[in-house]
C-alpha cells in the first residue's frame, strides 16, 4: 500500500452520500487541484467523511494524508485545513 502527503487546493463540490448496507456509514469524494495541476480524487469514510463535508468549502486548500488507491483515488486518512478561503 503507497502512502502519500498531498498540498492543494479543493476544487468543486463535496460530495456527501450515506452508506446503506456496508461497512461504512457515509462517504465523503472530492477533487484537489495540486500545485502543479495536476487535479486527484479524495475519498475519505465515516467520521472524517462528515467532518469534511461540514468544515471543507471550494477553495480552501488542505493538507492532506492518505492512501493510493487501485484508480489512482487517494483513501484519506488525515486531513488538515491549511488555509481558508475568506
Amino acid at each position: 500500500m503507497n502512502k502519500c502527503f498531498l498540498l492543494g487546493k479543493v476544487i468543486g463540490k463535496i460530495d456527501f452520500k450515506f452508506a446503506v448496507g456496508g461497512r461504512h456509514s457515509s462517504v465523503v469524494s472530492f477533487y484537489m487541484q495540486l500545485e502543479n495541476k495536476s487535479i486527484v480524487k479524495l475519498i475519505t469514510y465515516d467520521n472524517l467523511a462528515d467532518y469534511c463535508y461540514r468544515n471543507i468549502k471550494t477553495n480552501n486548500e488542505l493538507i492532506v494524508y492518505g492512501k493510493l488507491g487501485n484508480n489512482m483515488e487517494i483513501y484519506i486518512t488525515e486531513i488538515y485545513l491549511f488555509k481558508e478561503d475568506i
